[in-house]
């Protein structure tokens, strides 16, 4: 039986892992940024616009920015998981709430809280970037949660 710590590290690496590679094809897809550009956002979160001149240090802060937000949300649900009866019905369905609710956290409380700059509300961004949240964030975290407890 694998210990909580090390199933939380795996799923959040998992989550963090699927939830960066969904960011990077879209934000190419959808804006014709680079990859570098994606983390140079994240770590303006902290350091503000100076992060978009700070070369390979500051990608390299928003690579752990991310990944500590991943496990941060990772954590809070395997937290939650046994004192919330409803993540246990239909892991699907809680994966997909999980992943708007952890949309809507990042987009209404943590960035509004942070350095970026952020433009006009875009619909199709906002949909694209739940959709990746509910696929690559809500749903790894509920599967593996589910399998945890099930076997605990």
């Amino acid at each position: 039986m694998k210990t909580y710590y090390k199933v939380i590290l795996l799923t959040g690496f998992i989550a963090g892992s699927l939830d960066l590679t969904g960011a990077i094809i879209s934000s190419t897809i959808l804006n014709g940024k680079f990859p570098s550009k994606i983390f140079h956002y994240i770590s303006s979160g902290v350091f503000g616009k100076e992060a978009f001149s700070g070369g390979n240090i500051m990608i390299l802060w928003g690579l752990l920015f991310h990944y500590f937000i991943a496990y941060t949300f990772t954590f809070f649900y395997f937290w939650i998981y046994p004192k919330v009866g409803f993540l246990h019905i239909n892991r699907i369905v809680s994966g997909i709430l999980y992943g708007a609710f952890v949309w809507v956290i990042m987009n209404k409380i943590v960035v509004p809280l942070s350095h970026v700059t952020t433009g006009p509300f875009n619909i199709t961004q906002a949909i694209v970037g739940m959709v990746v949240l509910m696929l690559m964030i809500g749903l790894p975290i509920a599967f593996n949660a589910n399998k945890y407890y099930a076997v605990e």
